[in-house]
């Protein structure tokens, strides 16, 4: 599909790039994934908790599978 040069920009996308695409009442939708990563991260902003890393809290919670499975 070629997108011109002036929506490519606008869409923060260069030549080549891949795509997230979906059709929705039969309108196609074209979605950079820098762009989806950003609105996902502002979608969540305003949900989890200031000064809380999901990662820490991960490998928190892997560790402490981790011990419980080496105590049997």
């Amino acid at each position: 599909m070629v997108i011109p040069a002036a929506l490519r920009e606008a869409m923060q996308v260069n030549e080549g790039d891949a795509l997230l695409a979906w059709v929705e009442d039969g309108e196609l939708h074209l979605l950079s994934p820098r762009v989806g990563a950003r609105q996902a991260q502002a979608m969540l902003k305003g949900v989890l908790p200031k000064g809380e890393s999901l990662a820490a809290e991960l490998i928190k919670e892997r560790r402490r599978e981790a011990e419980a499975e080496s105590r049997g």
